[in-house]
């Protein structure tokens, strides 16, 4: 596969009145509809997918150690987006949450590690725009290197 191409989802969920960003080392997106003052990592809400949800294509690209994970966050006309690395380790399986990690700790939550953006480090204009409960548009894409061309 060219890495140009890349296998896509799309989810869409809301903010919530409590979102905060405050959370130092990752940012997590759920299905579930509420948050609570501790989750200072979640940035939405009532996801339409979780892990589980994704579509084995799109599970089997990013469970590999070369994938690359590009993620766009979309709310309120901010767009911001962010990359993280797939592993051979991912097992993608949890039913409600997504996690990107700043570190490579992977569960069935993990959708990326060594990601370069945490909750505490997006932009506030779009903490702003999920904590009065604007819906949000999160585009994946993965992608792998081209397979058997030399550097």
């Amino acid at each position: 596969m060219e890495e140009h191409q890349g296998i896509r989802e799309v989810i869409h969920c809301r903010g919530h009145q409590l979102v905060t960003g405050r959370h130092p080392t990752t940012f997590e997106i759920t299905t579930e509809p509420h948050l609570t003052p501790s989750g200072n990592c979640i940035i939405g809400v009532q996801a339409d997918k979780g892990c589980a949800g994704l579509s084995e294509e799109f599970k089997s690209a990013l469970a590999n150690d070369d994938a690359l994970l590009r993620t766009t966050l979309s709310c309120g006309g901010i767009v911001f987006e962010t990359r993280s690395k797939g592993s051979s380790r991912f097992l993608l399986d949890h039913p409600t949450d997504l996690v990107w990690r700043r570190s490579d700790f992977v569960c069935g939550r993990t959708i990326g590690i060594f990601s370069d953006t945490v909750a505490r480090s997006l932009p506030r204009e779009l903490i702003r725009c999920l904590a009065e409960g604007s819906e949000m548009t999160v585009e994946l894409c993965v992608t792998r290197p081209v397979q058997g061309l030399k550097s």
